[in-house]
């Protein structure tokens, strides 16, 4: 699930944000903004793909593929708040380029190792997990900044072209690109990610203004990621939304994190190449797609809960497919579906996020919620791992597909009224000093 703007803005926001945009017209701004992020994204994409398709080259564990996952997303669960604190005390532009920079500089390293034949499934391993602690500085500064960028109401339209990009580019256009640069040889397919990253950054540098939330108060680190801390344990709605994409998270680590070794070799239930795996995983990025164009209508016509319900089934039946089918079209089929509701869930609830939270904790309070959404993939990745290595890899699909449906009992919670109350509450209140 590869989720923000106050209702209210404290005086630094105001400063940084442009004045009101046109329905026509989100600012260039913002199109810089879409178009790094697309081609960071890109980058994501080739390199999600790439990593287990060189790993399985290394190593047939299903214990040690799972461990890759685990690696990649272990940051979440570390660094997460930190980054969170970091987001609310620097420029937000300038900590996205230097994590691209970072994230870079690691896949250089990477392909130069590859080349001089110092490839193993450990350095995949270091590599992985130094990319994932980039990534939550990236992360949490992009979903923070965006609120700087345009204005409040242009919110769930500016998200939603975002995760369009985005799912475009990570989920559409990256996986079969991976595939094809792995097959073309595992330089390329690790120098390719370091390239976008670096044209993202300087597609980036062309944003201009300061995205900075000025500090009338000295803090300490500390101090700082408890106040984000207690904004989300405090608000009922938030936290509830936050237990709920944890659960999914952990299911979905979990059947990802071993679907390769279902997917892909002649010896493996579905007897894939490489190249037809990653464009398996593009018919969840073609949902994802039509998810971000169609959220807002769906949203009017139906209403969030409703829409947010509908979303806990497509996720059940994303990660559950392959427990009932080996052919590739159906799963194809409930993969685009499940990719719907991964963007109609997304929009709705990140635009919610951003409208409810103060400027000056949005960082801190993106980290926090992510720490309890994405948290869980490590956990996830390793509970995949053992259990397909002592059940089998059906398994892993079963179980994490009833995980999935346990989703709805927070939808008790996650009510429009509920919503709607939240969003009153962040236009009354004004906003710290």
């Amino acid at each position: 699930m590869t989720e923000d703007g106050p209702a209210r803005t404290d005086e630094s926001t105001a400063a940084a944000r442009p004045a009101e945009p046109t329905r026509a017209s989100l600012g260039i701004g913002f199109r810089l903004l879409w178009t790094s992020s697309g081609l960071s994204n890109l980058a994501d994409g080739t390199l999600k793909v790439a990593l287990p398709l060189l790993a399985i080259r290394f190593t047939d564990s299903p214990t040690l593929i799972a461990g890759l996952a685990f690696a990649l997303t272990l940051p979440w669960l570390l660094f997460a708040l930190p980054a969170g604190a970091l987001s609310d005390r620097v420029d937000r532009r300038r900590a996205m380029l230097f994590a691209n920079m970072v994230r870079a500089g690691l896949m250089t390293a990477l392909t130069l190792a590859v080349v001089f034949g110092a490839g193993s499934i450990w350095a995949l391993y270091v590599a992985a997990f130094c990319i994932g602690i980039a990534e939550t500085i990236y992360d949490t500064s992009a979903q923070s900044i965006l609120p700087q960028v345009v204005a409040q109401q242009q919110l769930p339209r500016a998200n939603g072209l975002l995760f369009a990009a985005e799912t475009t580019t990570n989920e559409f256009i990256g996986p079969p690109l991976g595939g094809l640069l792995v097959t073309a040889g595992a330089a390329i397919a690790f120098a390719t990610p370091a390239a976008l990253w670096i044209v993202a950054a300087g597609v980036l540098l062309l944003v201009r203004g300061s995205f900075r939330i000025e500090r009338t108060t000295r803090t300490t680190m500390r101090a700082d990621i408890a106040e984000g801390l207690r904004f989300l344990w405090r608000h009922r709605l938030l936290r509830t939304l936050a237990v709920m994409v944890g659960v999914f998270s952990f299911a979905g680590s979990a059947s990802w994190a071993i679907f390769v070794l279902f997917a892909v070799g002649p010896a493996s239930a579905m007897g894939l190449s490489d190249p037809a795996y990653g464009l398996l995983l593009t018919t969840t990025a073609a949902g994802g797609l039509v998810g971000a164009l169609i959220a807002v209508r769906v949203r009017r016509r139906i209403g969030r809960a409703r829409s947010l319900t509908l979303t806990v089934f497509g996720s059940a039946l994303l990660v559950g497919a392959p427990a009932v089918t080996t052919n590739p079209y159906l799963i194809g089929v409930a993969f685009f579906i499940g990719g719907v509701g991964v963007s109609v869930w997304n929009v709705i609830t990140v635009s919610l996020r951003q409208q409810i939270t103060p400027g000056r904790l949005l960082g801190r309070v993106n980290s926090a919620y992510r720490l309890v959404a994405w948290g869980t993939m490590p956990l996830g990745a390793v509970a995949g791992g053992l259990l397909a290595q002592f059940f089998g890899l059906r398994s892993v699909f079963f179980i994490m597909s009833a995980v999935s449906l346990s989703l709805l009992a927070g939808m008790t919670i996650v009510t429009d009224a509920r919503m709607d109350a939240a969003e009153q509450d962040g236009e009354d209140t004004p906003t710290a000093p």
